[in-house]
């Protein structure tokens, strides 16, 4: 279907402050950057900043150098998650008003050991679209003085998504709309399936917000009309397009672009201190050339 043109586009490229930007980085603020430009639209940065513990102001800054470096410019203020932390609360309470999360406190490796006591019997467990196992959801029928109980306790926590009754909520199937990549002024419906991702995690007692949850509420604030990132995330459109759809905020049009892949044929990763854009500008390279390496041209 052709796409809807809103009067101006809105892209927006939104990294984490936890390491240095990579090629991947540079890719998809580039392929954001253009395809704003080409639009006539807006270009924002967004600081996804929630993660206190691995964020770093040297880190936010090496990104604003990074970019000017490589020609972009975006729109000031630029919006930090950390800003609006009252903002993912609230999405999380409507969704407790709603009935669709609940309390879990199962470690790592509790969910570990109860996957495995499973699989020793020979069960296949279920596992999403990453290949993590499904959570097991022993705490989703707890009755609310159980759930009081366990809030008291002290224990760390995790706020998690009812993703059976979620979709039960959201009615009508769920899909969201791809752009073409060989036809770029059309978009293709791609069915949503965020029951393959299970009970996901929607803000933990000692983090406001999960990826999932931000992203929505962030995007819906910002008028972001076109969402641009890595195929990584593929899937995971299913998750955003059903919490769009419980909390009744606007459906942007996506575009997942390819994905740069290090020699060992893995994608690049800040965690792993991939070749930073910075390592390449102190290695003579020009602003040419990395737009080169990652455009293929």
């Amino acid at each position: 279907m052709p796409i809807s043109r809103p009067e101006q586009p809105v892209f927006r490229f939104a990294p984490s402050p936890n390491g240095l930007l990579h090629l991947g980085h540079a890719l998809s603020a580039i392929v954001n950057h253009d395809m704003a430009t080409a639009m006539g639209g807006r270009f924002l940065l967004r600081i996804e900043d929630i993660d206190r513990t691995r964020c770093r102001p040297e880190f936010e800054a090496a990104i604003f150098e990074d970019l000017a470096w490589l020609g972009l410019d975006w729109e000031e203020p630029v919006r930090r998650q950390s800003d609006h932390l009252d903002l993912y609360a609230a999405a999380i309470e409507r969704l407790q008003r709603m009935g669709l999360v609940y309390p879990s406190a199962m470690t790592r490796g509790d969910i570990r050991a109860a996957v495995a006591a499973a699989e020793a019997t020979g069960l296949a467990w279920p596992r999403d679209p990453d290949g993590t196992p499904l959570y097991p959801g022993g705490e989703r029928g707890f009755s609310p003085e159980e759930q009081a109980a366990l809030l008291a306790s002290g224990r760390p926590y995790a706020w998690r998504l009812d993703m059976q009754n979620a979709v039960k909520r959201a009615g009508e199937p769920l899909a969201w709309r791809e752009i073409d990549p060989v036809r770029p002024d059309e978009t293709t419906s791609i069915d949503a399936d965020p029951a393959a991702w299970g009970d996901v995690v929607l803000s933990r007692s000692d983090a406001p917000s999960s990826y999932h949850l931000s992203v929505v509420v962030d995007d819906a604030l910002q008028g972001i009309t076109h969402v641009v990132r890595g195929r990584d995330l593929y899937h995971a459109t299913s998750v955003h397009r059903l919490l769009q759809r419980l909390l009744d905020l606007p459906e942007p049009v996506y575009h997942h672009h390819r994905l740069i892949l290090g020699p060992d044929g893995r994608k690049l990763s800040k965690s792993n201190r991939d070749t930073g854009i910075a390592a390449f500008r102190a290695a003579g390279h020009e602003p040419a050339d990395v737009r080169a390496m990652v455009l293929g041209q």
